[in-house]
């Protein structure tokens, strides 16, 4: 899961920017996802459990469009899937209130800054006292009570689930990043010594290395795709 920004106008928003409310941005989690395992519908049925989707004005004490609820959809897919969640959600008569969480299309994918990633591995004890006194706990916990935590077993893909969802990552990753190998044009040098760290110019562009378990993911053991 990577924390970052989309949804908004402006281009490389930031931390700062997006918190004061006038970039259009919301901050939001970009999650990769083992289609083999889990299906899209468990995901979305994971974040009811993690915040108020009645309220589209922010979330607890954090206040602004910036903070709102939304599920930002990649396909056509993912999209009947949150919405079907979302009615079934509102149908269960489990708020008082309404569901109004948005369901959008996404659009280009801003990762936060390095010391947003894992904030609650890196600030363990600030993370828990500020979620605890947001009112987030209580909410959830007055909410779903013994029901909080989720039986993922429920959400388990069938064979044709898994080659859809699989197709499906693929596509969502080329239309949330903006990337695509046919258009592409290489930036200009200068543009790339801005957007790069040291190392990372140094490693792309100059065929350098970088020192062995001296890089944010030298320990990483989580699935993935490396290349080489």
């Amino acid at each position: 899961m990577v924390s970052g920004y989309t949804g908004g106008q402006s281009t490389n928003p930031t931390y700062s920017t997006v918190s004061a409310g006038g970039t259009g941005h919301t901050e939001a989690a970009q999650v990769y996802y083992d289609p083999t395992k889990i299906t899209y519908n468990g995901i979305v049925q994971a974040l009811w459990r993690i915040g108020d989707p009645t309220d589209d004005k922010g979330q607890f004490v954090d206040r602004g469009t910036q903070y709102r609820p939304a599920i930002f959809y990649n396909n056509a897919q993912e999209k009947q899937i949150a919405e079907a969640a979302k009615q079934s959600l509102q149908d269960s008569g489990i708020y008082s209130k309404p569901v109004v969480i948005e369901i959008v299309a996404a659009s280009k994918f801003y990762s936060a800054e390095e010391y947003h990633q894992d904030y609650y591995k890196k600030n363990p004890i600030r993370y828990k006292a500020y979620t605890f006194n947001s009112g987030r706990y209580q909410f959830i916990e007055n909410v779903y009570g013994k029901d909080y935590e989720l039986d993922f077993s429920q959400f388990k893909p069938t064979a044709a689930d898994s080659v859809q969802a699989t197709s499906n990552n693929a596509s969502a990753t080329k239309a949330s990043t903006g990337f695509n190998p046919d258009t592409f044009v290489k930036p200009a040098q200068d543009e790339l010594k801005q957007s790069l760290s040291d190392i990372q110019y140094k490693v792309t562009q100059k065929d350098g290395t970088e020192r062995a378990f001296d890089n944010e993911y030298w320990d990483n053991k989580a699935p993935g795709c490396m290349s080489m």
